[in-house]
């Protein structure tokens, strides 16, 4: 099935983005991580895109490679033999994490490893990367499995994506904030684009709540993060261990379909117990 056909079915449960792979038991942005995700029945894996200094494109999410590979250089001003020899420290790194077999991977080898096995959300560390990222997932016919994602709920967002050339035919996911006074301007900034998908932030769920009809009628379902770092309103990951009802159902409740966490198995749990 296509990444937008998946996304679009009225009947399937809520989609789980597994962030940076399903990445307790294997590095994060690893090819391990990845097929953990694969094994665990995630819909989605979400990874981080670099450029080498070469022009290569691999995966990573720091600036520096000292918390996942454990020396203090920029990626971006290594060749991507140099990148790609690294081993790779467990889990979410750092210096209490051992190092492992893994090493980081380019985004060639993340998308040959899911190719017909899960569904890829690439996150672009640096945007001007769109063109480059896009050749290549149509180099490698994953035109159907992956999504780009940028900015796009207010005019100067809309005017960037505008400029931006090459992406025609990959899936766009918009990113926008809605604010209480504000979110109907800003639903009629992403439905003027009619991307497949929607990214949310939001200054309380009740906003983006009253939203979700109309994307909802675009075709536009709603990806929101519970991530601890970069969550709404106190709705995290943390919080929906202790109790999944009051976060991820509540989430569930206001038209929210797709669920980005760092907690992927305890969420799949939670969707399968509501199910029976």
């Amino acid at each position: 099935m296509k990444y937008i056909d998946h996304i679009a079915d009225p009947s399937r449960p809520c989609a789980i983005v597994a962030h940076r792979g399903a990445w307790h038991h294997a590095p994060e942005n690893s090819l391990a991580a990845i097929e953990a995700a694969i094994a665990g029945g995630y819909d989605i894996v979400e990874v981080d895109i670099r450029q080498s200094a070469d022009g290569m494109l691999f995966i990573l999410h720091d600036d520096t490679l000292e918390r996942m590979a454990g020396i203090d250089r920029i990626p971006e001003e290594m060749t991507i033999a140099e990148i790609t020899s690294l081993r790779l420290r467990m889990a979410d790194g750092g210096p209490e994490q051992p190092f492992t077999t893994e090493t980081i991977p380019t985004l060639e080898q993340v998308l040959e490893t899911a190719r017909g096995r899960i569904f890829v959300d690439l996150d672009l560390k640096d945007r001007e990367m769109f063109g480059i990222v896009a050749a290549k997932v149509k180099e490698m016919g994953m035109e159907d499995q992956v999504d780009l994602k940028a900015a796009a709920g207010t005019p100067e967002a809309l005017a960037w994506l505008s400029a931006q050339g090459g992406i025609d035919g990959i899936p766009f996911m918009g990113q926008a904030f809605f604010r209480e006074g504000s979110a109907d301007q800003t639903a009629e900034a992403i439905l003027s684009i009619r991307p497949f998908m929607c990214e949310a932030k939001f200054d309380r769920l009740e906003t983006l709540a009253g939203q979700h009809p109309r994307l909802r009628e675009a075709g536009i379902s709603l990806w929101v993060n519970s991530l601890d770092p970069v969550s709404c309103c106190g709705l995290t990951d943390s919080a929906a261990l202790a109790d999944p009802d009051a976060i991820w159902g509540r989430m569930m409740a206001s038209g929210i379909s797709v669920i980005q966490t760092d907690q992927p198995a305890a969420l799949k749990a939670y969707i399968e117990a509501r199910q029976k």
